[in-house]
């Protein structure tokens, strides 16, 4: 009903503008000079020849042509076709019934008509156009505008700098990242707040953008507040390019200094935990072997004299019995050493990391028949004590792992030197299995061995991939950055016993 009650005001509008009318006034022009031998006597004007210098023939079809197109201009194809139809009705009763020449005056007026047409599909072409870039201008102004909400109410730092790094636009989240003022920004180059190391990695990231290489997601960084105290930021790069040509940079910041800290005294309260579980494993290990090994070992001798004593005195049955006993305290004694070997192996202490990963590979055939091997390429950097029980604590998780559900014939672990420092990879042709979605989902699914490799790798600084799939074996991959943290001080626990690859 809208729509019925809107055509009309439209139309009466059109109708009423200065615009038709003069365009009317053309038609009514055109019809004297079409019809001169019939309407011109009554005005007692002789019919002219030509008119300005051109025949009157071309006058006549200009005269039409014009309201065609100035209609078709003003209004649209539909007003321009109106206007041809006009012309149409003017011009054919004296092309039919008055022209000596009726195929040449069809003929013009065809021309007439088509030319109209022609000039108003020009026009049609052209106005949708107009339109089309007024209606990308205004989505393109809404877009800017939504932007530019967007950008200053953002709850992270955002910020535009250009190619020689000075800023140019910053929200009202940088003063909370920065120190400073969305004000005080503009204008500023990133030098001034970005240290040394922080300098280096935004040059690292500006060469990667600029030839197109991934910056491989948010990245860390180090920035001095205005207070000049230091914040570390997680930022988001991106460059802004223009014509195929690079123009500014937009980085996204979120500080995570108090998210840093916390995960620092968690990492900290976490290393003190596993020391102390470490050096508890020690000390019962110690003990075991010391007092409850040497009472079992003094126990099973005891019994051997006794089932001696027993058989001079001809008690053969007291002495089958006590043998039976002795047998007994040896295995418990034997498996009182294996226990306390795998609570904190001395090999570890006495010979270094290589030594207790040959142990744990020996382990492995002894206990379960998988042939398992050991191999070391390049010189391995020397890690302190504490990384190399990490280390040896992750490859015992995944070696128990390959004994008990694997199902494999084979296990490899080896031990390589990298540029960045080490990598120990553990890998067997067990029947593998479905990994979980991410690593929080190990404990829900009751993978608490996994859980705590992951939780060891992350202890030292380092990365722990797992890669499985059913029928294709597992493989448990340790990347360790070498780093003060865990780089060896002193003389004790080494690496050494070094082996080429087989």
């Amino acid at each position: 009903m809208a729509m019925k009650q809107r055509i009309p005001g439209r139309l009466l509008e059109a109708v009423r503008s200065v615009e038709l009318l003069a365009a009317i006034a053309m038609f009514l022009v055109t019809i004297p000079l079409h019809y001169p031998e019939q309407l011109l006597p009554f005005l007692n004007i002789e019919a002219p020849s030509s008119v300005l210098g051109f025949e009157r023939h071309a006058v006549e079809r200009l005269f039409l042509l014009l309201p065609i197109t100035y209609l078709g201009f003003l209004f649209g194809m539909k007003a321009g076709l109106t206007g041809s139809v006009l012309a149409l009705v003017i011009m054919l009763p004296n092309a039919l019934l008055s022209s000596d020449y009726r195929v040449d005056a069809l003929g013009e007026v065809s021309g007439v008509v088509a030319a109209g047409a022609v000039i108003n599909f020009g026009f049609e072409r052209l106005r949708r156009e107009r339109e089309r870039r007024r209606v990308m201008a205004e989505q393109l102004r809404l877009s800017e505008e939504r932007y530019r909400e967007i950008f200053e109410n953002a709850h992270d730092g955002i910020w535009l700098q250009d190619m020689q790094g000075r800023i140019t636009m910053a929200n009202k989240a940088c003063a909370e990242v920065t120190g400073y003022t969305a004000q005080e920004l503009v204008g500023m180059n990133v030098r001034d707040f970005l240290s040394d190391e922080g300098l280096s990695k935004a040059r690292e990231i500006r060469g990667k953008l600029l030839s197109g290489e991934p910056t491989n997601g948010p990245y860390e960084q180090e920035i001095i507040k205005k207070d000049g105290t230091s914040a570390r930021l997680q930022l988001t790069t991106g460059l802004l390019v223009s014509d195929g040509q690079p123009r500014a940079f937009q980085l996204i910041a979120r500080d995570i200094t108090e998210q840093k800290r916390l995960q620092e005294n968690l990492n900290f309260y976490l290393q003190q935990v596993t020391r102390a579980q470490e050096h508890e494993r020690q000390r019962i290990a110690q003990e075991l072997h010391d007092e409850t090994a040497q009472s079992l070992l003094l126990m099973a001798q005891r019994l051997d004299s006794l089932a001696l004593i027993a058989s001079r005195w001809r008690h053969k049955e007291v002495a089958g019995e006590l043998k039976e006993v002795r047998g007994t305290a040896v295995e418990a004694l034997m498996e009182l050493r294996r226990l306390a070997q795998d609570l904190r192996p001395r090999i570890l202490d006495d010979m270094g990391l290589v030594p207790a990963l040959e142990w744990l590979a020996d382990d492995l055939t002894q206990q379960y028949g998988i042939e398992a091997r050991v191999e070391v390429n390049g010189s391995l950097p020397k890690l302190s004590e504490e990384a190399q029980l990490l280390l040896f604590r992750i490859a015992q998780e995944a070696l128990r792992n390959v004994g008990k559900h694997s199902g494999a014939s084979e296990a490899a672990l080896s031990l390589k030197a990298r540029d960045y420092g080490i990598e120990m990879k553990v890998a067997d042709n067990g029947h593998g299995f479905k990994l979980p979605g991410g690593v929080g989902d190990l404990a829900a699914t009751g993978k608490l061995g996994l859980l705590g490799m992951h939780e060891r790798a992350r202890l030292l600084g380092g990365a722990l991939d797992i890669r499985s799939e059913p029928g294709r074996g597992t493989t448990v991959v340790v990347e360790l950055q070498v780093s003060p943290l865990n780089r060896r001080v002193s003389g004790r626990g080494s690496t050494h016993r070094q082996r080429p690859a087989a």
